[in-house]
Formats: structure tokens, sequence, C-alpha cells
């Protein structure tokens, strides 16, 4: 049996969860999720995880931040005051918004706590700083 290997396109069934067994999303019920391995298009321990498996194999690994998708960094945390915000927008909390900085680039942010003066944002990927587990079936080496 081959062994899938950097370049592969791949198909793969997965359950992903949280350290505490929260299931945070699963190609159950879907087609499989298919990627080439090594091209950025997954986090870099997914990517590990699938390469060198045989199609049929089935594997569970925890997948630490660092190869996820990074620490928490708590300056992405901004308190915006409420007059900064377009005109008859009404923010709640987990909204989701963009902004631009100074060199256009888009940020996202989702919105963690609302009051009469300002809304607090988050601009880290909600997983971030998450240790997460994966059950994963190679189904297909394409």
């Amino acid at each position: 049996m081959n062994a899938a290997k950097s370049g592969d396109t791949v198909r793969i069934h997965y359950t992903g969860k949280l350290e505490d067994g929260t299931q945070f999303d699963s190609s159950e019920g879907r087609d499989p999720l298919e990627f080439s391995l090594g091209s950025g298009k997954v986090i870099p321990g997914f990517d590990n995880a699938v390469e060198g498996m045989a199609v049929g194999d089935k594997k569970s690994v925890t997948i630490p931040p660092e190869e996820a998708y990074g620490p928490r960094h708590e300056q992405l945390i901004q308190v915006v005051p409420r007059n900064r915000l377009p005109d008859g927008m009404t923010p709640t909390v987990g909204m989701d918004l963009q902004s631009q900085n100074e060199n256009g680039q888009v940020m996202q942010f989702s919105v963690t706590a609302v009051d009469e003066e300002s809304i607090t944002v988050d601009g880290n990927h909600p997983l971030a700083g998450k240790a997460l587990s994966f059950d994963v079936e190679l189904v297909e080496i394409v």
C-alpha cells in the first residue's frame, strides 16, 4: 500500500474535539475533506498526522496549539468605543466583524462583550491556544 506523502492529494474523514471532549468539527455526513499534503491548506499538525498514512488507516492525534492555530495573543483583544462603529450598527456578542489596518490588510474580529460605551473584540482565531484532538481516516489518495 502506498503511504500518503507531501504533494499527494488526499481525501479524509475526520472528527475534531477539544481537550474537554467537545466536538468542534467533523466531516460526518459530508464528503471527505480533500487537500494536498504540504500545501498549507490545513493546519500543520493535521498535515503531519496524515502524512505516512495508507488508504483505510485510522488514527487519533492530539495537535498542540503551536501546530494548530497558534497561541492566543492578548494584544488582539481590543476595546472599541461605540462611536467608532458604523452608524446604525447594533453589535451583539458573537457577531463577526472585519476591519482594515493601516496597511489595508483585512482583520477578522469576534465581538466578546458589549456595553453602553464600548464593545470588546477579539482578533484571535476561536481555536487559538487550544490543543486539538482528531480522529482521522484516510479514505483515498487521489
